[in-house]
């Protein structure tokens, strides 16, 4: 098979990696690729997706990243009768629109937040007085993982209004959930559901969760993060309600479904919904991934997810962050990579990079996504940061603690 994949992070490049190992692949494409992809694909610097698919004559497609979903990529591909893996911009509202998201969760009977959607700043700040602090504020619309400020006080809720409410726009107002994070992603044809194993992101830039919001600065794989029981909980609540609401509202939901859930005394609650695999997750769950998962892509293309199954290494996995200098805000870019061929016992997936002059040099924020297994939680912990202590930029940072919440369950 000849098999395409949209985007250029770290994500496309842990997909490109695993894919590139299956029986199945005849020759990898990646659109519009990174220097790492590079190593295990073609690369087409441009974004003219369909034009790529089309003159490659490329037998299924895989989107990594939201915009394209948003923008419709799914719609063009089938109108040309081209298999794809990834919802429709209808089914991408989930992710596109965190108001549409909301308001779906209340028709489907999604345990979430309780909330309130604003358009104007008068309006936001009089709508405080509903809310306890903290208070979490969401921008609408697509925010790279961003677009979200936990304001402890009213002055700070006053500052992340201005900040986050523009013209035009809505911004959600919700209630802050107390308990652990759990990122859980299924794969769906539009009826039948398979679900990847649960994963933990760590959103904030500094270690203990500390300073702004990111778009992930590490994550891990583990087989503990739910028990059986919790996992069909979300399956039960929140996984098969939101592909059946879907179907029910005429847009049945293609691709990765992405549930950001904050595990509360009260069951799982839905933090936000996204439309694509999560960044830095996918790094993690391809690191652990025993199946073929061509296999699952395809089937999930051609309405048959039925007929598959995924089966998991026990070895935990964890993927620690290497961001630029300036990160999460203004990024310097331009400077030099090294010790990437000193890494041994771990997957270096690139994100952030470019070739300059056969130079490898930082080109964005998330930079480098150190990727390691062990035998342990524990020991992909070691060996993971053992393995980023090799690579060196200027201004590099990277949390020190990835992972550490769940040696508790060990």
């Amino acid at each position: 098979m000849k098999i395409l994949v949209i985007g250029s992070g770290g994500r496309e490049h842990a997909l490109c990696w695993k894919l590139a190992q299956s029986p199945k692949t005849s020759t990898l494409y990646a659109a519009p690729g990174n220097p790492g992809i590079s190593e295990v694909a073609t690369c087409f610097d441009t974004t003219d997706f369909l034009g790529v698919a089309e003159s490659v004559d490329a037998d299924l497609t895989v989107v990594g990243p939201e915009a394209p979903l948003a923008a419709g990529i799914v719609d063009q591909f089938r109108s040309r009768g081209r298999l794809i893996v990834g919802p429709t911009a209808a089914a991408a509202r989930l992710e596109a629109s965190k108001a549409f998201a909301k308001g779906f969760m209340t028709r489907a009977g999604i345990p979430t937040a309780g909330f309130h959607s604003v358009n104007s700043t008068e309006q936001a700040r009089a709508t405080l007085d509903q809310f306890e602090f903290p208070v979490v504020l969401k921008a609408d619309g697509l925010a790279a993982g961003k677009g979200v400020i936990i304001a402890a006080s009213r002055a700070e809720a006053e500052q992340g209004i201005d900040q986050l409410l523009t013209p035009g726009a809505s911004l959600i107002m919700e209630e802050f959930l107390v308990g652990e994070e759990v990122s859980f992603i299924v794969l769906s044809d539009g009826t039948n559901i398979l679900a990847l194993e649960p994963t933990q992101d760590h959103k904030a830039l500094f270690d203990g969760d500390e300073g702004p919001n990111t778009g992930g600065m590490g994550a891990y794989c583990d087989g503990r993060i739910l028990g059986e029981f919790q996992k069909e909980m979300v399956m039960a609540q929140v996984i098969r309600p939101a592909i059946e609401q879907m179907r029910d509202e005429g847009c049945p939901f293609t691709g990765f479904l992405y549930a950001g859930l904050m595990m509360t005394a009260n069951g799982p609650k839905v933090l936000e919904f996204n439309a694509r695999l999560g960044d830095p997750e996918t790094q993690a769950l391809m690191h652990r991934m025993k199946s073929d998962f061509v296999e699952s892509l395809l089937a999930a293309a051609q309405g048959a997810l039925d007929e598959t199954a995924l089966a998991w290494r026990e070895d935990p996995s964890v993927c620690v962050v290497l961001a630029a200098a300036g990160y999460p805000g203004s990024v310097r870019t331009g400077d030099m990579i090294t010790g990437i061929d000193r890494v041994m016992n771990a997957t270096v997936f690139q994100a952030g990079t470019k070739l300059i002059e056969n130079a490898l040099k930082t080109s964005g924020g998330r930079v480098l996504g150190v990727t390691a297994s062990g035998e342990t939680l524990a020991a992909a912990i070691d060996h993971v940061y053992c393995e980023a202590a090799k690579i060196y930029f200027d201004g590099m940072h990277y949390r020190r603690d990835i992972g550490q919440k769940g040696l508790k369950r060990w």
